[in-house]
């Protein structure tokens, strides 16, 4: 059966995407070219690896949710469940590259995304692991369809650069962020909203804030 090695060779931002995406170029190869790959329903567990790299006090003020106190890094800091993506790679015999489209959120109340965010001002990459698995459909004796899994220990590492991660969140949410609300709240800040006569969410918001610090009547 095919040997196959996996490697990541690059990522970008596609410029035309209806949804947040991040689009990593995948390297596969085929040690055994004798055997032709037909195809492979491919599945990657996509980590990152947060331990390996370090971060400024910007950072770690952000991070603090995520992993604690930063005194406390050696036992906390580990690393990130980020998503897991699927594509199928087409026939080939010793090398294809494909692409493998990463649908990205943000929801702050999703911890890779925390961590993606407390990076935004940093230079640098950030570091991933892919962890590879699925079916390879290949030909074997005679030409004959064979099917074999992927073995569990095939991985690719990849420094992704944190101005990819910028370039994404300026393209599909231009200086915003988004916060999600239980249905309960969210009807008493409308009612809010409604009551002072407040024309934006961001208004409603900044009015909430001033009326905590005093500035303003609630």
């Amino acid at each position: 059966m095919p040997e196959l090695d996996f490697a990541l060779v690059g990522a970008e931002v596609p410029v035309a995407a209806a949804a947040p995406t991040l689009l990593f170029r995948l390297q596969v190869s085929n040690r055994l070219p004798a055997e032709p790959v037909r195809s492979v329903a491919l599945r990657a567990q996509i980590q990152i690896e947060a331990a390996r790299r370090q971060y400024g006090p910007a950072a770690q003020a952000l991070l603090l949710e995520v992993f604690g106190e930063p005194w406390r890094w050696g036992e906390t800091l580990r690393s990130l469940l980020w998503t897991h993506v699927g594509t199928v790679v087409p026939a080939f015999e010793e090398q294809i590259e494909v692409e493998l489209p990463v649908l990205c959120t943000y929801d702050f109340e999703v911890v890779s995304t925390k961590y993606l965010a407390a990076l935004e001002s940093e230079e640098g990459t950030i570091p991933l692991r892919f962890l590879f698995s699925g079916t390879v459909f290949y030909e074997g004796a005679e030409g004959r369809l064979q099917v074999a899994p992927i073995p569990w220990s095939k991985e690719a590492t990849f420094e992704l650069p944190v101005r990819c991660w910028r370039e994404l969140i300026a393209r599909f949410y231009p200086a915003s962020a988004w916060l999600r609300l239980q249905r309960q709240v969210f009807d008493r800040l409308y009612a809010y909203k409604l009551a002072h006569g407040l024309p934006t969410w961001d208004e409603t918001v900044l009015h909430l804030l001033a009326a905590a610090e005093g500035k303003v009547k609630p």
